[in-house]
């Protein structure tokens, strides 16, 4: 789509963005440990461009709850439709996985189980204790749906004590009805302030994509409320069409329009914001936790 919500033909992928290449032979080790576990990593499953980059620095990206999402969002090419049952023994295999990995940082994350009465929080919580019991225990990053609002899941993730908070608000506003369908950016804002009034010193962090069809203006109004949402840490990065199912690319931005986003953010007073054609919302996670 375009900037006016009808259809656009991207033109081909520039040289800056074609020149990414992933090495296979980094995830061949990272693949077998993942199926032996029946584990998903979302670096695999959203097919990101850093996964080679970010398994060698000792950190991934556990996709909890299985790989079966009860939402269809435009720019996600997981599956949707009725997920299976919570796995019990899955908080233990991601405590194993991450031990064999030798992971200094753990990132988890889910599909958005609007089946569950706790948004599969629970699932959350009782990862981040497996991880906790390893020793060395990595640091721990939470990237959660927006589990319907409620707020007694939130306040168990917290109470869980990750190093880091993150949901991703995705894209501006008048983009979320064919972006992300389901879901509010209100409801998104409200989670990430109230986990600062749950646990003042956390680190809170969230991600936006850029290249469906948003202005500047748009985007720089979106940095400016998530940080009178308290947020700390920002990332933004280029929307890649992961299939031929999801939206097009609107454009491709080019890395000046990314180093002004970058510029703004920081005059807003983010602690940091990293922007550019490849930033994903785990994009040098550990740095951020002081895990580095």
């Amino acid at each position: 789509m375009d900037r006016s919500g009808g259809p656009v033909t991207p033109e081909r992928a520039p040289a800056w963005i074609r020149q990414k290449r992933i090495r296979l032979s980094d995830l061949h080790e990272v693949k077998r440990l993942m199926r032996a576990r029946a584990l998903h990593t979302v670096c695999e499953e959203a097919r990101c461009p850093n996964r080679g980059e970010c398994f060698g620095a000792g950190t991934a990206t556990f996709l909890l709850l299985g790989d079966v999402c009860t939402r269809a969002c435009g720019f996600c090419d997981i599956s949707q439709g009725r997920p299976r049952p919570v796995d019990p023994l899955e908080p233990f295999q991601v405590a194993d996985a991450a031990a064999q990995m030798g992971l200094k940082f753990v990132v988890l994350t889910s599909v958005d189980r609007d089946d569950l009465p706790d948004g599969g929080a629970g699932q959350f919580v009782r990862t981040i204790e497996g991880l906790r019991r390893l020793t060395p225990s990595p640091g721990i990053e939470v990237l959660t749906p927006d589990f319907r609002g409620r707020f007694a899941s939130l306040a168990a993730v917290i109470d869980a004590a990750p190093d880091v908070f993150n949901h991703n608000v995705e894209t501006v506003p008048r983009l979320y009805p064919t972006v992300r369908p389901g879901a509010s950016l209100e409801r998104s804002l409200g989670l990430l302030s109230a986990a600062k009034v749950l646990a003042p010193g956390i680190v809170t962090k969230s991600g936006l994509m850029v290249g469906l069809g948003e202005s500047e203006a748009e985007v720089i109004d979106l940095l400016a409320r998530l940080r009178a949402a308290e947020v700390d840490v920002v990332t933004i990065g280029q929307y890649l069409r992961p299939s031929g199912e999801n939206l097009a690319v609107a454009e491709y931005v080019t890395p000046a329009v990314f180093e002004r986003y970058r510029e703004a953010g920081e005059s807003l007073g983010f602690r940091r914001v990293f922007s550019g054609p490849f930033v994903r919302s785990s994009y040098h996670a550990e740095e951020i936790a002081g895990r580095a």
